[in-house]
């Protein structure tokens, strides 16, 4: 038995095997570019495979050493890769600047860090490994997109239609370059090191030579818009970096503009965190304790047993503890097969995250039927279960050596949850405003009443809802 077949045989036991065998397949027959920062939401849409579960096969790959797993930082105007890193560790600048868009961006990990997926050389060596090595078009399409922006097949085809130039560049060469200008805004773009220069060319065509130098270095430097007229154009480009650079020229015209136009979901940092699996594969190394990550919409959902502590003294502490430890497996499970993980446990205590309100409430639905199921089968109604969900924007941030959350939306969904009868879901207005949570209550026919309450530590009083 090969390496290989050892991987996945090991990865079999760990992942569902039938997304396994399909990865499998691609790994043994698959183009090098399909086993290239692999965008697993895309991956399992185009073999009708579970999300959940290849995330986590993808997941469990990385971990065994199969493939490699990387975070992209993006710039949400092109699509384009502005840095990249083996953790989330490395998203550690306030600001990234994307040259092609010249525009800065606070890194958020809703739809501005991906998480991609490559094959991993000891199982099947592809052109990427070696990206220096790739044709100036793959570079651009395997390296400098990100998995977001979805490329078609002719892509190559489609570039060429805005393409006025597109050469490499070995460390120290120059190229001198005889171009026609039309009367349109011409970009000047490097995808290695992100170097950019604009061209705005309008007024009268000119018959004399227009000249123009461009240097190429790591320094992302700034550059005004230089005005040209339509003609001809001498362009020198240099390079002064220590690696083989691609750079363009590019009308940047609706052709160029529909390629980066279209889009598709991918693997947010957002999502992968709040992935139960990620969390039990990597719980004490995804954040530097000093790293704040900013979520721009996070659910939260809490949940606490009313009365555990008479339980006990009921039923004794054995049987108290199986019941709760049943509770516990249950919230779990659900958590998990709702896109969602637990975060943490105090005491009878539950925090979860999720990616989405509807999310939340379904598992808060489910929940609540768990435990009315587990009562009904121990014949008491010892399992009070209080739920309170919450959405809203957060901060990832390391605690007490795990990856957790701090915010006001954390608070307000745990002390929403505090004022939660038993049996009762209470929920804030960012919940029950979401329509896919509105469709779902009703779905299952429930009501929902509304008052105002001032919560401890919030400032203004907020509308809850109680979900009966």
């Amino acid at each position: 038995m090969s390496e290989v077949d050892v991987l996945f045989a090991t990865l079999r036991q760990a992942a569902d095997p039938h997304t396994v065998d399909c990865i499998e397949s691609v790994v043994t027959s698959g183009a090098d570019r399909d086993l290239n920062r692999i965008n697993a939401l895309a991956f399992a849409d185009a073999h009708q495979l579970d999300q959940e579960k290849t995330i986590a096969a993808l997941l469990h790959a990385a971990r065994i050493g199969a493939f490699e797993m990387t975070w992209n930082v993006l710039c949400p105007g092109c699509g384009g890769v502005l840095d990249t890193g083996t953790t989330l560790k490395g998203v550690d600048r306030e600001t990234y600047h994307c040259a092609l868009c010249a525009a800065g961006y606070e890194p958020t990990l809703d739809e501005m860090v991906e998480v991609t997926f490559t094959v991993s050389p000891r199982v099947r060596r592809i052109e990427a490994h070696d990206p220096d090595r790739l044709s100036p078009i793959e570079y651009y399409r395997q390296i400098f997109f990100s998995s977001g922006v979805d490329l078609p097949e002719d892509f190559e085809a489609k570039f060429s239609r805005s393409l006025l130039e597109l050469i490499e560049l070995a460390p120290g060469e120059k190229a001198f370059l005889s171009l026609q200008l039309p009367e349109q805004f011409v970009i000047i773009f490097d995808a290695v090191t992100h170097s950019a220069r604009f061209l705005d060319v309008k007024g009268e065509a000119t018959s004399e030579r227009q000249n123009l130098s461009m240097v190429i270095s790591q320094g992302h430097a700034l550059n005004e818009t230089l005005v040209l007229r339509p003609g001809q154009l001498r362009l020198t480009l240099e390079n002064h970096t220590d690696r083989r650079v691609v750079p363009n020229v590019c009308v940047a015209g609706d052709d160029l503009h529909d390629i980066l136009g279209s889009r598709r979901p991918f693997l947010t940092a957002k999502r992968l965190l709040t992935n139960q699996s990620f969390r039990d594969i990597y719980r004490t190394d995804t954040l530097d304790v000093d790293q704040r990550l900013k979520i721009t919409s996070l659910t939260f959902l809490f949940t606490d047993l009313r009365g555990s502590t008479a339980l006990y003294e009921r039923v004794g502490d054995l049987a108290a503890f199986d019941l709760v430890r049943a509770h516990f497996r249950v919230i779990h499970e659900i958590v998990a097969a709702e896109a969602g993980a637990v975060v943490k446990t105090i005491g009878d205590a539950v925090m979860a995250t999720f990616p989405t309100p509807d999310r939340a409430g379904a598992a808060a639905l489910r929940m609540r039927e768990a435990m009315l199921r587990l009562n009904t089968e121990h014949g008491s109604d010892d399992l009070l279960l209080k739920i309170g969900i919450h959405e809203g924007p957060c901060l990832a941030v390391n605690l007490n050596d795990r990856q957790d959350y701090f915010g006001q939306t954390v608070n307000i969904a745990s002390r929403v949850q505090g004022l939660a009868d038993p049996n009762v879901i209470m929920t804030t207005e960012a919940i029950v405003g979401d329509a896919h949570v509105s469709e779902i209550l009703r779905e299952s026919g429930i009501a929902s009443v509304s008052r105002m309450e001032e919560l401890q530590g919030i400032a203004r009083e907020v509308r809850i809802f109680a979900l009966s």
